[in-house]
């Protein structure tokens, strides 16, 4: 078995205009003094990289990692949700998501899709200079706005949704391929993959491609009722990423799943800091480690509560204390015997 790493923390949170958060010094010195060993990098934010020139020239990219080295920390993925979203955006949501893009596509979305497609890329392209190997990502939509079946959907929609979903996908996801780098989707509602299930319908549109992979993050399978823990059971050969991100799930007679379209504080399900919510931990960093995941646990600090500064504070110590250094050699080694097959025939009576 082997070793998570960590702790390391999302930074999209907790960029901001004010120092220490609006430059990529100032936030590496402020979460390295808090104990993160590592950073994923929203690829969005160009106070903290410039993502084309990172994604054509590694002479860059490695005055980048030394930039943050001498913080003490490294990379552990960038991040490209925003860009993602915009893979695949039902008209219903245009006006909704063209803040995520630059005002000259806003309008046209065919130039919008281009210019996120480009960027996914980038954000591959940019892994390999950097020596990673995953990046995490969002799928985008075509049909969340027919995730309740009322009125009923029409036969073949959900399946030639994910067979668009797969055209656009599919050559991205060969990029990745030839750049050595999976591609972590984070399974979110709002997106078409939000679950097991959606996303093995896409894994099986795009031809099973092995570059098609999962940024595990617990706290959206709470807020959808889901098993978790079981979730690693079945898909932990695709999970090649992490977010340690709390929630709790506390329905009433009022409200459930769908929230009453209230705002998070007053939700039944709502995300939380570190430890302040029903995410079993202790299970899950168990599971990952006897799975051999041995990439980063990387906090993304969403809490409807609790401020950022206690927040980032808290997570480093949290997911330190939840690494589990895997064991070695078995603990009853002190009682085995050399291999005697003598021994072994006489046991099974032959």
């Amino acid at each position: 078995m082997k070793t998570i790493k960590g702790p390391a923390i999302f930074l999209a949170q907790f960029m901001a205009d004010e120092e220490p958060f609006n430059s990529l010094d100032g936030i590496c010195k402020y979460m390295a003094d808090l104990g993160y060993k590592g950073i994923q990098i929203p690829t969005w934010d160009a106070r903290l990289m410039d993502l084309e020139k990172a994604a054509t020239s590694k002479s860059y990219c490695d005055e980048l990692k030394g930039k943050i080295k001498d913080h003490g920390l490294e990379i552990t993925e960038l991040a490209s949700h925003l860009q993602g979203q915009l893979v695949a955006v039902n008209p219903a949501y245009d006006d909704l998501f063209n803040a995520f893009a630059p005002k000259e596509v806003h309008g046209n979305s065919k130039a919008r899709t281009d210019w996120a497609v480009q960027q996914v890329n980038w954000t591959t392209q940019a892994s390999k200079n950097l020596g990673l190997n995953a990046h995490v990502t969002f799928s985008g939509a075509l049909i969340w706005q027919t995730m309740y079946p009322w009125p009923q959907r029409p036969a073949g929609l959900v399946e030639s949704a994910f067979e668009e979903l797969s055209r656009r996908w599919k050559p991205i996801l060969d990029v990745a391929e030839d750049n050595g780098v999976d591609i972590c989707y984070e399974l979110h509602p709002g997106e078409d993959l939000h679950d097991g299930l959606t996303f093995e319908m896409f894994v099986e549109a795009c031809g099973g491609h092995k570059r098609a992979n999962i940024n595990y993050d617990p706290s959206h399978f709470v807020l959808q009722q889901m098993d978790y823990l079981a979730f690693i059971d079945i898909y932990h050969e695709r999970i090649k990423a992490f977010h340690v991100k709390d929630a709790e799930y506390n329905p009433s007679g009022r409200a459930g799943v769908y929230g009453g379209y209230q705002n998070w504080v007053d939700r039944p399900g709502r995300f939380r800091s570190l430890g302040d919510g029903q995410v079993d931990f202790g299970s899950i960093f168990s599971k990952l480690s006897q799975y051999d995941y041995d990439s980063w646990a990387v906090l993304e600090w969403e809490c409807c509560i609790k401020d950022s500064a206690q927040g980032a504070a808290e997570g480093a110590p949290f997911i330190e204390s939840h690494i589990i250094q895997t064991v070695k050699r078995a603990f009853d080694d002190f009682a085995g015997q050399e291999v005697d097959q003598d021994l072994l025939n006489k046991i099974m009576g032959i």
